[in-house]
This record gives C-alpha cells, sequence and structure tokens, in this order.
C-alpha cells in the first residue's frame, strides 16, 4: 500500500499485489480514490487501473497543477457508489 496522492479534495493510494509466482507488479492490485468532499470511496483494478495509470503518467508529463490532477482523479471518482467508511 502507497500514499500516491493526497489534497483537499482526493487521496488515491496503490494497492500492489503480485501474483503467486511473485511476477508482475500489479496482478491483483489495483488503487483506492476517496473523494473527500462526497464522503465515497472507489476501488478500481484491471483494465480501469490500467487506464488511470497510463492516464496519470502521460498527465504528469505536462506538469499538471493540482487542479489539473483533481479533474483527472474526479473523472474516476464520480463512478464510487460507496460511502467513506472510517474504522
Amino acid at each position: 500500500m502507497q500514499m500516491l496522492y493526497n489534497s483537499d479534495s482526493f487521496a488515491v493510494v496503490s494497492f500492489d499485489v503480485p501474483d503467486a509466482q511473485g511476477e508482475g507488479p500489479l496482478n491483483r492490485g489495483g488503487y483506492e480514490i476517496v473523494d473527500k468532499f462526497a464522503r465515497k470511496e472507489i476501488f478500481i483494478q484491471g483494465a480501469l487501473a490500467e487506464s488511470f495509470k497510463q492516464g496519470v503518467q502521460a498527465l504528469i508529463e505536462t506538469g499538471p497543477s493540482e487542479e489539473d490532477m483533481d479533474s483527472f482523479i474526479e473523472r474516476f471518482a464520480s463512478l464510487s457508489q460507496q460511502p467513506l467508511v472510517l474504522h
């Protein structure tokens, strides 16, 4: 588990779970996106997680502002249905 991004609006955490043979860095992992204002979260994995990763990498190459990052993350966070629950 690794915190990748944390702003006033969103937090993004990466979960990397290698397969049983230790091959493939994101075989069963994914990303948890927390929308702090909506108080919702979503866990994305598989093709959606790969799309998110590639989009973030492309955005980083442009030197984005926090608003740019939040705008990109919001597209994925808008899919969240799970209310945020604190333990």
